[in-house]
């Protein structure tokens, strides 16, 4: 008998030509939280799919609990007791939270729902995943997105899982959100649950998982306990080789470009004061809700401030739109890209040109498709960005890749100011280090850059200066050679310094 929960053993996968797995193994025991990563492209995902039952693999076998198992389908995965989370809850948003539990597999007592049969299951089940039971009959649209994920999970538990895939679970939720999530994985590993967990935030597996599992190339590396590791071991084992230290070496900047007085917009900030200058990486930092976010909002002219003055290039004209922002220079890639900057099934090319149509077009109305393709094409080919073809429904290409059309939107002008709000969330490690030598080269073609990002390596690693924000205030100015934990140590306020290392 073994005391592994899952094996699986040899397994390969090709499409036409493409081998996305090629001999990969996984293993897994009872109460285990096992983090798989890999870059995009390395095959997490097709090897998760064959495991769920939504596709088949070529060659190999897979356990569970020491005894082969046939996955010709996601209902035999989950007779099987295998349920994947994935990374935006699959919920129907107007039903209530009792309605979503049960959909497809609703109790009867003849014709009619028996509601009374279904409760207990179901507040065992909220119980579990800690959610107070009065939410049961909410509509799920009035839950936070980190309840509608406890709801996803209590939900993937109807059927007595055993092995349980949490796919990118904390890629949109805040800190406080993530530590709830936390609290219910580690509940669901005592009470002998298996969780496979996936991410692309390399420093939280520190705190939740037990093992690591990396693949690269469709295969798998590496499987070691996670405290035998660290965070660039883990990353450099994803990208084949040893990483740089950090991408800005020279900084030389200009006039500036952003100048910010008393800056205030109630309920966010207030009093924000400080500059941007042309070929300069400011990075702003804070916590969930510290107020830098609402900062790249209000720049870009997406909210109106309280008071203050804005100036850009020296002009304090006031920024009243995102389209009076673009017709002074000033470009933003948003935090929230599925809803503000994707046309997921729109091509690149289109993805690519459809902020600046005025100026592919001849004749007022008339879009030269020549003009389309020529800047689609030298955008694709500046950023690296990996397709067959500009065609390519931006839906079908890998979270970098869409990451990097929809900053290529954004440098079909070269802009004067460039304002990244998260700009490597939810990316692998390789793709990370792409698009910060992208923003690196811009700012040193002179483009003035503002960073804003609660990734912490990050901030250290792609800023000229970094301003730290603490309950909607700017609390220091730090130098880029400060340590994580004296950056975390103002962010957090266990620190005074208003001036900072800078």
């Amino acid at each position: 008998m073994t005391s592994q929960r899952l094996q699986m053993r040899d397994i390969s996968k090709r499409y036409g030509g493409v081998h996305a797995i090629r001999h990969a193994d996984l293993e897994i025991g009872p109460g285990t939280v096992m983090a798989l990563v890999g870059e995009n492209g390395a095959g997490k995902s097709t090897l998760i799919k064959i495991l769920a039952g939504a596709e088949h693999a070529d060659t190999g076998s897979i356990a569970i609990d020491g005894e082969e198992v046939r996955i010709a389908s996601t209902a035999d995965a989950i007779a099987l007791g295998i349920q994947t989370v994935y990374q935006e809850p699959h919920l129907f948003q107007d039903l209530s939270v009792a309605e979503n539990f049960f959909v497809g597999r609703e109790i009867t007592r003849g014709p009619v729902i028996d509601w009374r049969a279904q409760a207990p299951r179901m507040f065992n089940l909220l119980d579990l995943v800690g959610l107070d039971r009065r939410v049961a009959a909410l509509p799920v649209r009035y839950l936070s997105i980190a309840q509608q994920q406890q709801v996803s999970i209590a939900k993937a538990l109807l059927e007595d899982a055993r092995i349980l895939i949490l796919d990118e679970p904390s890629a949109i939720l805040t800190q406080s959100e993530i530590d709830v999530l936390f609290t219910v994985v580690r509940r669901l590993a005592g009470e002998g649950v298996s969780i496979i967990y996936i991410s692309h935030r390399l420093d939280e597996l520190f705190q939740i998982a037990d093992e690591v599992t990396v693949m690269r190339d469709g295969q798998t590396v590496s499987s070691d306990p996670i405290g035998t590791l660290s965070v660039r071991e883990i990353a450099e084992r994803m990208v084949g080789g040893a990483l740089t230290e950090g991408v800005r070496t020279t900084t030389t900047s200009g006039d500036a470009m952003l100048e910010l007085e008393g800056l205030t917009l109630d309920g966010a900030f207030a009093d924000v004061t400080f500059d941007v200058r042309r070929g300069e990486i400011v990075g702003l930092y804070g916590l969930v809700g510290a107020g830098a976010a609402d900062v790249g909002d209000v720049v870009y002219g997406m909210r109106r401030p309280t008071s203050g003055v804005i100036r850009v290039a020296g002009d304090g004209r006031p920024l009243r739109s995102p389209m009076r922002a673009k017709s002074r220079g000033v470009r933003m890639l948003p935090a929230n890209r599925s809803s503000q900057g994707i046309f997921s099934f729109q091509s690149i090319a289109f993805n690519i040109t459809i902020g600046s149509l005025r100026l592919l077009s001849r004749l007022p109305g008339w879009v030269s498709q020549r003009s389309e393709r020529e800047t689609a094409n030298r955008l694709i080919t500046r950023l690296a960005v990996k397709t067959p073809s500009m065609r390519q429904p931006v839906s079908a290409m890998s979270g970098g890749n869409a990451q990097k059309v929809v900053l290529a939107r954004q440098l079909v002008e070269r802009p004067g100011l460039l304002v990244l709000a998260e700009p490597t969330q939810g990316v692998d490690v390789g793709a990370k280090e792409e698009i910060h030598q992208i923003i690196s080269d811009l700012a040193d073609a002179g483009t003035a850059v503002l960073v804003i990002t609660t990734d912490l390596t990050e901030v250290l690693r792609i800023s000229d200066r970094i301003i730290v924000f603490r309950s909607g205030k700017v609390a220091a100015q730090l130098a880029p050679t400060a340590t994580q934990a004296e950056v975390l140590a103002v962010a957090a306020g266990h620190r005074d310094d208003e001036e900072g290392a800078a």
